[in-house]
């Protein structure tokens, strides 16, 4: 060969080299959401139960007369004190009954004035034997009858004296408007209610308790209470009041629980978590509190879920469904501690696959690149 062709040959090859695609670079493994267990037999709470921040005394206040509403003083949220006017009707028809009232009384006190007159003159004329004692009687028994309608008249005025107060409606005591059922132009009638106030230095959780969890339930059980608001901050609190009957339509037991230590991070209205701790011999002890997603049922019991090993490899480990919640499933397995338990896309992994554990409890990155 000569030493041309050699070196065509040579270029041939470098042009083929150079046109040739790269390697492909192996793809990164692909991140799973994780939720780790420094423990895998750690007790979780019994029930966990979503509520609304009530205070423990909330009234109903309205009008003790009918009328029209003609001012409202206060809207929702503001503090109140005893006394304090909220709202006023059209005193027109109560003062116009008042002043009737009172000219009753006029008219009555002077038939009496006129009876005694009569009385006494009759007894002058029957001390002379000018009339007869049954006339004597009928001018005894007006007098009296004059004396009855004049007290009828004045209880009747106090009456009316009293509904003129009436068209003022007064806060009964301190507390807070969480409701306004009524508006100006509006005609209310006796006992209507047009505000509603809670008095806040009491507040409590109002939850609904399925009627299959009920039984476990006790008034003066603790309770653990979390603000949505702030789920870090934790009270203490008990089950007050538990209902004796379920409620027609939802079937669930309204149960209320106090936290005395409550404060401003419990507001009024404001939504909470309420969670009892498990008791010794409860289902929910020595288990684990998971997503649903994370659980792949098998059976009625039997289920499956998918731990990242410390290889960063993910295996199918079968465990027990204690119960299936709302708020999760509780499972029982041999985990070894620390777990990291896959939970969500569990449908979509491989035994073996090697991923990357992401805790869901770790802060979201943002990619600067894109």
């Amino acid at each position: 060969m000569s030493l041309r062709t050699a070196l065509a040959a040579l270029g041939t090859v470098c042009v083929l080299a150079a046109c040739s695609a790269p390697a492909p670079e192996a793809p990164p493994p692909r991140a799973v959401l994780v939720r780790s267990f420094a423990s895998a037999t750690a007790p979780q709470a019994l029930q966990h139960y979503a509520g609304e921040v009530r205070a423990r005394i909330e009234v109903d206040v309205g009008f003790r007369i009918g009328g029209k509403l003609v001012e409202r003083r206060v809207d929702v949220g503001a503090p109140v004190k005893r006394g304090a006017v909220l709202a006023v009707l059209d005193p027109e028809d109560v003062r116009l009954l008042a002043d009737a009232a009172r000219a009753a009384v006029n008219a009555a006190e002077a038939d009496l004035a006129l009876a005694r007159t009569e009385l006494d003159r009759t007894k002058a004329l029957a001390a002379r034997n000018f009339v007869s004692p049954s006339v004597l009687d009928t001018r005894a028994t007006a007098l009296q009858a004059a004396e009855a309608r004049l007290r009828q008249a004045r209880a009747q005025a106090e009456t009316a004296a009293n509904q003129t107060a009436y068209t003022r409606l007064e806060a009964p005591a301190d507390g807070v408007v969480t409701a306004v059922l009524a508006e100006p132009g509006q005609v209310v009638g006796a006992g209507q209610p047009v505000f509603r106030i809670a008095r806040p230095d009491e507040r409590e959780v109002l939850i609904h308790v399925p009627e299959g969890r009920a039984g476990a339930l006790r008034p003066g059980m603790p309770a653990v209470v979390r603000a949505w608001a702030e789920p870090a901050r934790e009270y203490a609190g008990s089950v007050r009041e538990i209902a004796p009957a379920a409620d027609a339509a939802t079937r669930t037991y309204a149960l209320r629980v106090a936290v005395p230590g409550a404060d401003a991070g419990l507001a009024l209205g404001a939504t909470a978590n309420v969670l009892f701790a498990a008791a010794p011999g409860d289902e929910a002890r020595d288990t684990l509190l998971l997503p649903l997603a994370a659980v792949t049922r098998v059976a009625q019991t039997q289920g499956t879920v998918w731990r990242v090993d410390e290889a960063s490899r993910v295996e199918p480990v079968a465990v027990e469904v204690v119960a299936w919640r709302e708020d999760g499933a509780l499972i029982r397995a041999e985990l070894p501690p620390p777990a990291r338990i896959v939970v969500a896309g569990v449908h979509t992994l491989v035994e073996g696959e090697t991923v990357r554990a992401v805790d869901e409890d770790a802060p979201v990155l943002l990619d600067a690149k894109r």
